[in-house]
């Protein structure tokens, strides 16, 4: 995968979702999207309606069943599932059986502290699915880069 282009303001609005919907308590997810002609320029910050908790979330299935019909008409594409946990940022077993995209090359990025910390990659966990299928550890600078 080559590398995406993130803007600190998308990050920001990334934090703002998380600390909004989680409060600190509950984990939260967003999706990160781009246009199938310019996969590698996020545009889209997405914050999925869901049922959030402190040990993770569960998608509405009428929301991301239209959300699907929505990304197809407009060109668009989930470039990078984004959550948060309530600890370290890992991969938890969970994480790995449930991408919201199964196919390689695609993104799952963990922020730690429900998101509480600073506005950054800093500690943050970001995992690739791999030609094999199996899940892989992956510096978050090396794919992601933050644009002013």
């Amino acid at each position: 995968m080559s590398r995406l282009s993130l803007s600190t303001t998308q990050l920001a609005e990334t934090f703002h979702h998380f600390r909004s919907c989680g409060a600190g308590r509950r984990e939260c997810q967003a999706l990160w999207v781009s246009p199938w002609a310019h996969p590698e320029g996020i545009t889209r910050v997405v914050h999925p309606q869901h049922h959030a908790h402190g040990a993770g979330f569960e998608l509405e299935s009428n929301w991301l069943h239209a959300f699907w019909l929505n990304l197809a008409a407009a060109g668009l594409g989930i470039r990078v599932q984004i959550h948060t946990h309530p600890g370290r940022a890992y991969h938890s077993p969970t994480d790995d059986a449930f991408p919201i995209i199964h196919t390689p090359g695609f993104l799952s990025l963990v922020i730690p502290d429900f998101a509480t910390g600073p506005v950054s990659l800093d500690n943050a966990y970001l995992a690739e699915i791999s030609p094999s299928g199996q899940w892989r550890a992956v510096e978050p600078t090396d794919l992601i880069e933050i644009v002013p």
